[in-house]
């Protein structure tokens, strides 16, 4: 089975945003990629995007069951149903995450704290983009 982690984070909220994400099958790390952002983002709009550009990378690799990982209880929660999207522009990239769902047999959210080992480098690397993107985190 494949697992995935995905982070978005915003210097600022809005801010300077970027995103990290993990493919691995198990605790081998198949890919990772980090990207910034276009434009002052929000913390949310950045998980989203996260969970978005995951979701097409874990796709080359498998159409069957992924689980994907995030530390944003909120989007975990949407996605769960959990909780109503009332935000328009999150309501969105929700909709863009139902299609995508499509491309899978099964997935399942889990939200994990930001100390699991693999939650930390898609952390990591999406910092790493933003320094240097816009210099270190003050």
């Amino acid at each position: 089975m494949i697992f995935t982690n995905s982070d978005g984070g915003a210097r600022g909220n809005p801010g300077p945003a970027a995103v990290g994400v993990i493919v691995r099958d198990g605790d081998k790390i198949i890919e990772e990629s980090a990207e910034v952002l276009k434009g002052p983002t929000t913390n949310n709009i950045a998980e989203y995007m996260a969970l978005l550009k995951v979701l097409g990378i874990a796709s080359k690799y498998t159409q069957g069951e992924i689980t994907c990982v995030l530390d944003s209880e909120l989007v975990v929660k949407q996605l769960l149903g959990k909780y109503r999207v009332k935000n328009p522009a999150l309501m969105r990239l929700f909709l863009e995450v139902q299609k995508m769902q499509n491309r899978f047999d099964k997935i399942t959210y889990v939200h994990v704290r930001r100390t699991d080992r693999f939650q930390k480098r898609a952390d990591y690397i999406l910092n790493q983009k933003l320094d240097e993107k816009f210099g270190k985190k003050k």
